[in-house]
């Protein structure tokens, strides 16, 4: 049976009634917000605050207007706890900052600051995080707070322009720290580069390292950074001439050092050489490999698709009481799912956790992919099962390939046991896995009711579908001659809190050209 979050919404229904008159009420009903305090917990507030901002998203929605009656509540706690759930609502953020920000005696906490650069920096709204920037660094000079800006809000920037391939504007920003009363330290070069090496611009890292030589002073660790761009980027020669050029410069290669330089030869194919410089480790510098040295072996075997040389090594780190990481075991779950030998697989999963590298959701979801690939209901089910037993929650990715799987072969029953459970387990689910369920069930005959109550939900929760899923959905419902039904979906989005979801109405109700 498919049932609806019941949540509270007593904060979002006083706002609404609120902004119906502009004028005091002279006599303030048991709602007013003088007596909110009291009435509504902290995780309510929260609650509502997130909806009011989901639903006010878009620029020329009138988001101060509907935060208005929620200023008497709001605390610095409160607020950085709402733009902590809503960090990936750039723009409903950086607006409730400023709106809070306004209001008399109130001050933001540090971590809101950095929550409200990362959202920007990573949906790319550079200009307006410059402005944000800006007036962070004006508001801290008048208020006499020198630090107001964190050298983590440039940490920020160097990530969200390196994933964005703009490593001109990251080594900008590195020198615009000054303007914003910093002074970088060799810190905040470790972090531009290995934020520019981590997205695949290590000529730029390599650049940049080469200028930055004499004014700070580097050592092994940022010479292992740039090795590891190089490594990434499987060019052993670039990491060797480092690792020499380090050496000659009077720094000790320590094991990360020698890690890199074995990382980066096994990625260039020269398995020999890096067995070679694994003797040097130990022989010559005294150096005991680590779990990162024998994972540079297993990572290469991997990529090579060589299942046998990945376990030798890992019986070889056993012998040494080593254990992989989470990341090198995924490696292996992966490669062994893509062979379809789950069994192996399974058993890598008992093994990390009697050697306490708690499985992650892509240890669980590497094995999913092939009961659901392979049509395999039960096995998938006991899966997911052994995923909540094992502590590890699942994710978008599991859950939206087990249903897909589930409706694709007809089981809609277990998909909607599957979906009932969800939030018993902690998820809650987007508009990707409302997506899944929608477009699944249009696809199947005699299911289309069903498609259109898992619809109504979401516009009931606020989330905007997409606009493919309205269209699919009105489409099919045109199809069968139930157009009467369509206008009843498009009264419920004109109805919606959601500014957003209203907004869609008019493509829920438009039919095909």
């Amino acid at each position: 049976m498919l049932v609806s979050r019941a949540r509270t919404r007593l904060l979002v229904s006083f706002a609404s009634r609120h902004l119906l008159s502009s004028q005091p009420d002279p006599h303030p009903s048991p709602t007013s917000p003088s007596s909110f305090s009291a009435a509504v917990s902290a995780s309510d507030v929260v609650n509502d605050l997130c909806r009011v901002l989901s639903d006010f998203r878009a620029p020329h929605h009138d988001l101060d207007a509907a935060l208005r009656p929620f200023a008497p509540l709001l605390t610095p706690a409160l607020a950085e706890h709402v733009l902590k759930r809503c960090s990936r609502l750039p723009g409903a953020a950086h607006r409730f900052f400023l709106w809070s920000d306004a209001l008399p005696g109130f001050r933001h906490t540090p971590a809101s600051c950095l929550v409200v650069i990362e959202s920007l920096a990573a949906s790319r709204h550079f200009p307006l995080l410059w402005s944000f920037l800006s007036e962070l660094r004006d508001s801290g000079l008048s208020r006499g707070d020198a630090d107001e800006i964190r050298p983590e809000a440039f940490w920020l920037l160097f990530r969200s322009y390196s994933r964005a391939r703009l490593p001109a504007d990251a080594v900008r920003s590195f020198k615009r720290m000054p303007d914003f009363g910093l002074q970088p330290v060799l810190e905040d070069l470790h972090q531009l580069l290995f934020s520019l090496c981590r997205n695949g611009l290590v000529e730029q890292a390599h650049s940049f390292f080469d200028q930055s030589k004499l004014r700070f002073p580097v050592n092994q660790k940022t010479y292992s950074m740039v090795m590891g761009g190089w490594a990434a980027a499987g060019n052993s020669k670039k990491a060797l001439e480092l690792f020499d050029e380090m050496l000659q410069r009077g720094c000790l290669a320590d094991a990360v050092a020698y890690n890199t330089l074995i990382m980066a030869l096994c990625r260039g194919g020269e398995i020999d050489e890096a067995h070679r410089r694994l003797q040097e480790m130990q022989r010559d510098r005294g150096l005991k490999p680590d779990a990162g040295t024998y994972s540079a072996f297993i990572r290469a075997s991997c990529e090579a698709k060589d299942v046998h040389s990945a376990m030798r090594v890992l019986d070889t780190m056993k012998r040494h009481d080593l254990s992989p990481n989470v990341f090198t075991y995924n490696a292996i779950i992966k490669l062994l799912c893509e062979k379809e030998n789950v069994v192996e697989a399974y058993e890598l999963l008992d093994e990390m956790l009697h050697r306490g590298a708690k499985p992650d959701a892509w240890s669980y979801n590497a094995i999913l992919a092939v009961h659901c690939k392979l049509h395999e209901v039960n096995k998938a089910l006991r899966l997911l099962a052994r995923m909540v037993r094992d502590s590890c929650l699942p994710d978008r990715h599991t859950y939206n390939m087990l249903l897909k799987m589930l409706i694709g072969v007809g089981r809609i029953d277990r998909a909607m046991e599957v979906w009932d459970g969800m939030e018993k387990r902690g998820f809650y689910p987007s508009a990707s896995t409302f997506a899944v369920m929608i477009h699944g069930l249009c696809r199947k005959k005699g299911r289309i009711e069903e498609a259109c109550q898992y619809f109504e939900v979401m516009v009931d929760e606020g989330i905007p579908p997409y606009l493919s899923t309205c269209e699919l959905l009105r489409d099919k419902l045109l199809q069968l001659g139930l157009r009467e039904r369509v206008g009843v979906l498009v009264e419920k989005m004109k109805m919606s809190t959601s500014c957003t979801i209203q907004e869609l109405s008019s493509a829920m109700g438009k039919e095909k050209g």
